[in-house]
């Protein structure tokens, strides 16, 4: 079996917000249907890297090579285009359009994208709701509007900026177990995420973010086998 293919290789990657200098030299690779969380404290720079792969802060400085093209420094849209989407932590769902009008305005302009039986089958409940605007969903229910909003422009990668974030406990095992479901169905996903163990049962690898600097590289079972690591850096 050849060696799985690296989808997106990050190098040095400086941002900053304003005069701020936020990440530092930030290194990182996702292999192709991987899935790689980026655990740190409050404020350690998990959010400002995913943006930044994204295009929603623009790197100073590095490069970040998705899928055999480098996108630093491109409009958000044009990485979109090519294959990147990013579930940021306050959704960012059309709160006047109802479920369904949500799923479809996600899915216009992508290259290629799911039907909507199938966001439905991954997410029941937002086929009972599908005639809901979105101001009216629960948190869970938005949540998952806003990954079924990632899911149906087919993307080649996800990033997750802490989907579990203020949800009930109920709400974060089912929401799990469709995290679960895509990673089986070989979907590659970054994941930030506080709920370390959440976390934990996802990813295969880890990253761990200090400051700005990537202080960590692990695998699930050096975490494991290390837990000292993580009250090292994360007080758990």
């Amino acid at each position: 079996m050849s060696p799985p293919r690296t989808l997106l290789e990050v190098q040095g990657l400086n941002s900053y917000y304003g005069d701020s200098h936020i990440l530092f030299d930030v290194s990182l690779e996702v292999k192709a249907n991987e899935v790689v969380a980026l655990l740190g404290r409050n404020g350690a720079g998990k959010s400002t890297t995913l943006k930044s792969l994204m295009g929603v802060v623009t790197p100073r400085a590095g490069k970040v090579t998705f899928d055999g093209k480098d996108v630093a420094g491109q409009k958000s849209h044009i990485i979109a285009q090519a294959g990147m989407q990013l579930v940021h932590e306050d959704r960012r769902i059309f709160g006047s359009l109802n479920v369904e009008e949500n799923l479809v305005l996600a899915g216009l302009s992508a290259p290629k994208r799911w039907p909507l039986e199938r966001i439905y089958e991954m997410f029941p409940r937002l086929k009972e709701r599908r005639t809901s605007r979105g101001t009216d969903l629960s948190g869970g229910e938005q949540q998952m509007l806003a990954i079924g909003r990632a899911l149906i422009r087919d993307p080649k990668l996800i990033l997750l900026d802490e989907p579990f974030e203020g949800l009930a406990p109920v709400i974060v095992q089912d929401l799990l177990a469709v995290c679960r479901r895509l990673a089986e169905a070989g979907q590659t996903i970054v994941v930030v995420e506080q709920n370390i163990q959440a976390a934990l049962t996802l990813a295969d690898r880890i990253y761990i973010i200090n400051n700005g600097h990537i202080v960590e590289s692990l695998t699930k079972q050096a975490v494991k086998a290390q837990p000292e690591i993580l009250h090292r850096h994360l007080g758990v």
